[in-house]
């Protein structure tokens, strides 16, 4: 029994996180991440993040065992020493991939930021399975329904408000765009810190056994209201997509009647009604979607030449892809 619940313990921590990440991917419509990139992310949280992590806490846990007893430096080192650590472990690769043409806006920041954390989710998920095994099957799957169903979300979530933050901040002319890093990385440190603390209440408080359910009550509203920022993000380049195609379209370079059913989820679904067959259409689709991304990340880096070449290559691009059905 032992050896099939190890084996178990491998399936239950890398199916869901990688279910929960391919997804994420499949929501971002407009202009998915390369998989490759995203998978990348996905790696960083899972092992470097990790040891980075791992090694950071134990750290700042050493002078804490001068100071409190046994039961007090579990809880600190859960509810506060693991959330400063383990968002700053995770933020690592976000910080690396800001700096790509890759992350150009909030909603590839939260899709790098919750690949991140469901990596990270999946090998601190794997250890605390193989851990319960000695502690029979019923234990063993109470730990596996709870941490698949809220702590690998909880880092999912934690992290992906980094990288929204970062997102948002890069091509922003905000004034107040540098603090965007430090408050992002101190509301992940806060939901991270929210769900052990309440967990951990009873270790060092009495009658404080009611205070776990807190978590299990008010962790699905953070992650709705996290989710609703994703999906605010997807609407912000949907109307993004539609403003700077107007202006490609008052141009010539692709019908004006075009420009709201490339902007539309659905519409771009129903191509075959409006788009002429012999345009390749997720071709056309691509080309366009970023066309109309480089067209705004070019106001906002007038100096980099770089985003001035993208606009018209892509404008190239939708011309040549247009020319025979016109």
């Amino acid at each position: 029994m032992t050896t099939l619940l190890v084996v178990l313990s491998v399936f239950a921590a890398v199916v869901p996180m990688v279910g929960y990440l391919l997804l994420l991917r499949w929501m971002d419509r407009y202009e998915r991440e390369p998989l490759s990139i995203v998978a990348l992310a996905f790696a960083w949280g899972a092992i470097p993040a990790v040891l980075f992590g791992g090694v950071g806490s134990l750290i700042l846990m050493a002078p804490l065992a001068f100071f409190f007893d046994v039961t007090q430096v579990t809880f600190l080192s859960g509810a506060v020493v693991a959330p400063l650590v383990e968002e700053g472990a995770k933020a690592g690769c976000l910080l690396l991939l800001y700096f790509t043409r890759n992350f150009d806006n909030p909603t590839d920041g939260f899709v790098y930021g919750a690949a991140a954390g469901l990596g990270f989710g999946m090998t601190e998920n794997f250890l605390y399975f193989t851990s319960m095994v000695g502690e029979g099957v019923g234990a063993w799957m109470a730990t596996v329904i709870i941490r698949t169903l809220f702590t690998g979300l909880m880092h999912a979530t934690a992290s992906s408000v980094i990288g929204a933050g970062l997102g948002w901040a890069k091509f922003s002319q905000h004034q107040y765009r540098g603090l965007v890093l430090p408050v992002s990385y101190l509301v992940a440190v806060f939901v991270h810190a929210f769900w052990n603390g309440f967990l951990l209440a009873p270790v060092v408080f009495d009658g404080a056994t009611a205070l776990p359910l807190v978590s299990f009550l008010l962790f699905p509203v953070a992650f709705m209201a996290v989710f609703a920022v994703f999906q605010t993000s997807i609407l912000s380049e949907r109307r993004l997509i539609k403003r700077e195609l107007q202006f490609e379209a008052e141009l010539g370079t692709l019908p004006v009647e075009h420009v709201a059913k490339i902007g539309s989820w659905s519409s771009r679904r129903k191509h075959q009604y409006w788009l002429s067959k012999e345009v390749s259409a997720e071709t056309y689709f691509m080309a366009a979607t970023l066309l109309a991304f480089r067209r705004h990340q070019r106001n906002a880096r007038p100096n980099d030449k770089w985003y001035e070449q993208e606009v018209n290559q892509f404008r190239s691009r939708v011309v040549e892809l247009l020319k025979g059905s016109r």
